[in-house]
C-alpha cells in the first residue's frame, strides 16, 4: 500500500491511497469467507459450504465488490497511521480506480486534529481583581432578610410604593398576547423594580378590584429581541392590596436569622458569605480570561466537524429549556426575533470559541503530561452513581467506557485549568 497526502486546510486532509496486488489478494480471500457464508449449496448446510465450493457459485462482480469494499475498509484506517494524522470521523472515501486482483486507488479525506502552536503561557498578562464586599452588598442583604420576615395585612385603599399586590396581568403587542407576558395571582411589590419602566408605577394609586390598562414601551436594550423597544399594552386586575411592615434591621433581627448574639454578628456572616461568592465569580472569571489569552497567543485551527458537533450541542440545550417551558425551537427563534440563519451565525461564534479552548488546553496536557489517576476517575463516577441512583437508565449509561473516558478528559481539563491558573498568579 501506498500513501500520498495532501493538505486540503489546517485541520482537513486528503490521502490517496495505492492498493497492491497482495492488498486486494488478502481483502478478496475474506470477501469469499464472508459470501460463503450466504452461498446455497446441495449437500451443504447455510454457513458451512467451503470457499472452494462456494467461489462456483458466486458471481464475479458480486466477489470483486465485496473484495473492494473490504480492502478500503481495512487500510483506510493503517493509511491515516502512516502519514501519522488520525481522522475525527470516519473518512469520506472515493474509489477513483479498480483492477480486480491487480491494483486500486482510492481517495481518503476527513477532518483531523490540526497542529496546534502554544503560545507562551506562562506570560499570559490576566490579573484576578481583588474580591472585595461594600457596605452597600451587605446592606441589600439585610433588607432582604427583613423583608423575609416582614408582616402582610390585606387592606382596603390605593397602591403605594413598597404595597404588596396581588394582581392578573395579560400583556399585548400588536393586539395579540406574546409569550412571557401574562400572569395570574402575581405578586408583586411596588418599588421593587422587578418590571418595566412603568408597570409598577401604573399600579399606583389603584385599589383593589380596579381593571385598567397601561401602555408600555419596552426598553431597546430589553433581552427578548421580538420586545425590545415595542409598544405594548397590560390589562390588569388588582385583586389585592397588602401593607408591609418590615422589622427594623437591628440585634432582634440578627437573632432570628441563626445564632447570632447581635448584629455586628450577623453582619460578618454576611461579609463572610459574599465574599466567598465573590471569589467564586471571579475565580471562575479568571479562569476564562487565562483560556482566551491562551487561544490569542496561540495558533490553534478549528476543524469544522467538531464545530458542527458544537452547535448541535449548543441547539439541543435551547431546545430542551425551550420544551421545559411549552415552547419549540422555532418559538424560542421568533420569541427573540431570530431567523434560523441569523441563530447559526452567532451560535458558530460561540462554538467556535469552545473548540479552540477545548483543542488549546488539551494540547496544555499532553505538553505538560497532565493525567488523573484511575482512583480519582472511579471515585468521580461513584460520585455520579450516588446522584443518580433513583435513575436506572442514567446508571446503565454510566456503565458505558465512553462515559468514563469522557470523565477522565473532563477531570484532565480541570487539572490543566488548575495548572494554568497557578502559574499565571
Amino acid at each position: 500500500m501506498k500513501v500520498k497526502s495532501k493538505k486540503i486546510s489546517d485541520s482537513r486532509i486528503e490521502l490517496t491511497v495505492t492498493l497492491e496486488p497482495e492488498d486486494l489478494k488478502v481483502a478478496k480471500e475474506k470477501a469469499l469467507l464472508k459470501l460463503a457464508k450466504e452461498v446455497k449449496v446441495e449437500g451443504f448446510r447455510k454457513g458451512k459450504v467451503p470457499a472452494k465450493v462456494a467461489k462456483k457459485f458466486i458471481p464475479d462482480n458480486d466477489l470483486n465488490a465485496e473484495a473492494i469494499d473490504i480492502a478500503v475498509r481495512t487500510t483506510v484506517i493503517e493509511a491515516f497511521n502512516k502519514v501519522e494524522k488520525s481522522p475525527l470521523v470516519l473518512p469520506s472515501v472515493n474509489v477513483t480506480k479498480y483492477v480486480p486482483d491487480e491494483t486500486a486507488e482510492y481517495t481518503a479525506t476527513a477532518d483531523i486534529i490540526p497542529e496546534i502552536k502554544l503560545g507562551d503561557y506562562k506570560k499570559l498578562g490576566v490579573k484576578k481583581p481583588e474580591a472585595k464586599v461594600s457596605e452597600k452588598d451587605i446592606k441589600g442583604v439585610l433588607e432582604n432578610i427583613a423583608s423575609s420576615f416582614a408582616e402582610k395585612k390585606a387592606i382596603k385603599r390605593e397602591a403605594k410604593l413598597t404595597d404588596e399586590v396581588v394582581i392578573d396581568f395579560v400583556g399585548k403587542k400588536d393586539g395579540e398576547a406574546f409569550p412571557g407576558g401574562s400572569a395570574k395571582d402575581y405578586k408583586l411589590v411596588l418599588g421593587s423594580k422587578t418590571f418595566i419602566p412603568g408597570f409598577e408605577d401604573g399600579i399606583v394609586g389603584h385599589e383593589p378590584g380596579d381593571k385598567f390598562e397601561l401602555k408600555l414601551t419596552f426598553p431597546k436594550d430589553y433581552g427578548v429581541k421580538d420586545l425590545a423597544g415595542a409598544k405594548t399594552v397590560f390589562e390588569i386586575l388588582v385583586k389585592q392590596i397588602n401593607e408591609v411592615t418590615k422589622p427594623a434591621i437591628d440585634d432582634e433581627l440578627a437573632k432570628k436569622c441563626g445564632p447570632f448574639k447581635s448584629l455586628d454578628e450577623l453582619k460578618k456572616d454576611i461579609e463572610k458569605n459574599l465574599s466567598a461568592q465573590n471569589e467564586h465569580k471571579l475565580n471562575e472569571k479568571f479562569k476564562d480570561d487565562l483560556i482566551e489569552a491562551l487561544v490569542k497567543k496561540s495558533t490553534v485551527p478549528a476543524p469544522e466537524v467538531l464545530i458542527d458537533d458544537q452547535m448541535r450541542m449548543i441547539r439541543e440545550d435551547i431546545e430542551r429549556n425551550a420544551a421545559s417551558q411549552g415552547m419549540s425551537f422555532e418559538d424560542f427563534l421568533k420569541r427573540n426575533n431570530e431567523t434560523t440563519e441569523s441563530w447559526e451565525k452567532e451560535a458558530r461564534k460561540i462554538a467556535e470559541k469552545r473548540v479552540k479552548a477545548s483543542l488549546a488546553l488539551q494540547t496544555l496536557a499532553v505538553e505538560q503530561k497532565i493525567t488523573v489517576s484511575d482512583e480519582l476517575v472511579n471515585a468521580k463516577l461513584a460520585e455520579l452513581r450516588d446522584v443518580y441512583k433513583k435513575s436506572p437508565e442514567a446508571l446503565k449509561n454510566l456503565k458505558n467506557p465512553n462515559v468514563k473516558m469522557d470523565i477522565k478528559n473532563r477531570l484532565i481539563i480541570e487539572e490543566t485549568l488548575n495548572y494554568l491558573v497557578n502559574i499565571n498568579k
